[in-house]
């Protein structure tokens, strides 16, 4: 190792966006009295970080120009591309191990941040564990676009995503969607993608622009405006705050959340009601926004949480002006400051599909929350029924898939869904029960797997053992019942019963059933683990059956 008394230090010096005013005292400082000047730069030989520390230069130091061999992903190395920086960070930061063990300091310049996106970097890696190093961080230009931009990034509990341009555009697509805030970097040639992405994550008229901030030439604007055939490497895309953000019509987007909307008239609710749609955060709500239409996105959650929702779905529900849906599924959806939270009874499904078109109709961006996916027992099938009603047909309505509560189960157990299953709720309020006996037949005689949805209630008691019994009639006493009870969350349950031992007592409304066929199999592996699957492939005489 190297003697660290009579070694020179490494810096990492970050000299800011482009204005040489925006270098630290300590950046200029050390730029001052170092031995060695050391700068990337491509093989035109030019660096703008150079540039911007020139006036803190004293025209006695040693410079060491950091020329990259590649700047394009085109090359004749063995190694292709990254072979090719390989070898030049290597061959770099030997010729400053050379300085640095004559007992010379080397400040290496870094544009914005020497440790976000830059080359420094490559030589701290290399270097810093051999000889004394000290990191003098830098403004980035995220936070020079945004003080051109004059808007907030980020505020309250927002969350800002840091994207890096050269990303595959579906994967920029979907963390677009995913996030509050953002800024996408290294522009130039991805703009055309990067522009793509955000219009399908429904973020492109939120989005802003800004190339070489602080530098000469800096220019700003929509981004959608932006003309990609002149896009620099030095320009950024911007998702700002959407506390702070400005609606079309120019007022605060808190504003926007607050105008009144006329609360929608009961309507005869499709199943029995417990209650009414309860009244929005923000107190009683009467008259129109601007008179434009917004939409209305039903959202699937998931089973549970977070972690089980789509970027896609997380995306939506950030983007809303309101929220509506049933009070414990809005409850796991985080508070964010601007919107409105429209919380009601399970029960009113008819009702709270109406009042979030008429919010629609009159200009609000509303998200219907639905647990699991929207489209399986749930919300999708109430809001469609009543846009294809006056004086709804003309509301924008889309529906976001979400993971239902099936295949969640499913995981947990294996995959006794293996193969072809049906997937039955057991409830009778919608339909007679002769309805699900018939179909629970159908299916058993199809040696099809079941999930049974919505299995019982405080009031409903008897579904549970009546399939139980009916079932087997066609399945083996032995048949593999999986119970799983509110997956993906706090108090999940997840245990695996013989057909004839399921007990009725052990099943609620926050248990889903898989019940499996002829095929599925119960196996117990490795200790106490047991998982069940149903095979793909069908046994060969009872292909025709």
């Amino acid at each position: 190792m190297t003697d660290r008394q009579t070694t020179g230090k490494l810096y990492g010096v970050g000299v800011g966006p482009g204005d040489p005013s925006l270098v630290t005292v300590r950046a200029a400082e050390l730029i001052g009295k170092a031995d060695v000047i050391a700068y990337h730069c491509a093989r035109h030989g030019r660096s703008h970080a150079r540039a911007i520390a020139e006036r803190y230069l004293t025209g006695g130091q040693v410079e060491e120009r950091l020329m990259y061999p590649v700047t394009v992903e085109t090359t004749d190395h063995p190694g292709g591309y990254r072979g090719a920086l390989d070898d030049f960070y290597r061959e770099a930061s030997e010729r400053l191990a050379a300085h640095l063990d004559a007992g010379r300091d080397v400040v290496v310049l870094a544009e914005g941040d020497p440790l976000f996106y830059g080359s420094y970097q490559h030589m701290h890696k290399r270097l810093a564990h051999r000889y004394p190093t000290e990191v003098v961080p830098g403004v980035t230009s995220i936070s020079a676009a945004a003080a051109r931009l004059g808007t907030p990034l980020v505020e309250a509990e927002e969350i800002l995503t840091v994207i890096p341009g050269t990303l595959p555009e579906e994967e920029l697509a979907a963390r677009l969607a995913a996030t509050d805030s953002a800024v996408v970097m290294k522009l130039g040639r991805t703009f055309p993608a990067v522009r793509r992405a955000l219009e399908r994550a429904g973020r492109l008229d939120d989005a802003r622009y800004v190339e070489r901030a602080t530098m000469e030439g800096e220019r700003t604007g929509r981004l959608a405006d932006v003309d990609p055939d002149g896009v620099p490497y030095f320009s950024v895309a911007v998702l700002p705050s959407k506390v702070a953000a400005l609606d079309s019509a120019g007022q605060p987007f808190q504003a926007l959340a607050d105008a009144p909307v006329a609360p929608v008239a009961p309507v005869a609710p499709q199943e029995p009601v417990d209650g009414a749609v309860g009244e929005p955060v923000g107190g009683e709500v009467d008259g129109a926004v601007d008179g434009t239409v917004g939409e209305v996105v039903v959202v699937g959650t998931g089973p549970a949480g977070p972690l089980w929702l789509t970027p896609e779905a997380r995306g939506a529900l950030a983007n809303a002006t309101d929220l509506v849906g049933y009070t414990t599924y809005l409850d796991r959806v985080p508070v964010r400051a601007g919107q409105v939270r429209h919380g009601s009874d399970n029960k009113v499904e008819g009702v709270r599909a109406e009042f979030a078109l008429e919010l629609a109709r009159r200009g609000r961006r509303v998200a219907v929350v639905s647990s699991g996916d929207p489209g399986v027992f749930a919300m999708a099938t109430a809001v469609l029924e009543a846009a294809c009603e006056d004086p709804y047909r003309d509301v924008p309505v889309r529906v976001l898939p979400g993971m239902t509560a099936a295949h969640a189960a499913a995981s947990r157990a294996g995959a006794p869904l293996g193969h072809d299953y049906a997937v039955i709720s057991l409830s009778d309020r919608l339909k007679p029960w002769e309805v699900i006996a018939r179909r629970l037949r159908a299916a058993a005689e199809a040696d099809l797997v079941l999930a049974l949805y919505n299995p019982g209630s405080k009031s409903r008691t008897t579904q549970v053992g009546s399939a139980r019994d009916l079932l087997l009639e066609y399945r083996s006493p032995q048949t593999p019942v999986v119970l799983a009870r509110d997956v993906g969350g706090p108090t999940e349950r997840v245990r695996t019963v013989a057909l004839a031992e399921l007990d009725p007592a052990d099943v609620d409304m926050r248990t889903l059933l898989l019940v499996g066929s002829t095929q599925t199999r119960w196996v117990r592996r490795g200790g106490d683990t047991e998982v069940v699957w149903t095979p793909r492939r069908y046994p060969e005489e009872q292909k025709g059956s």
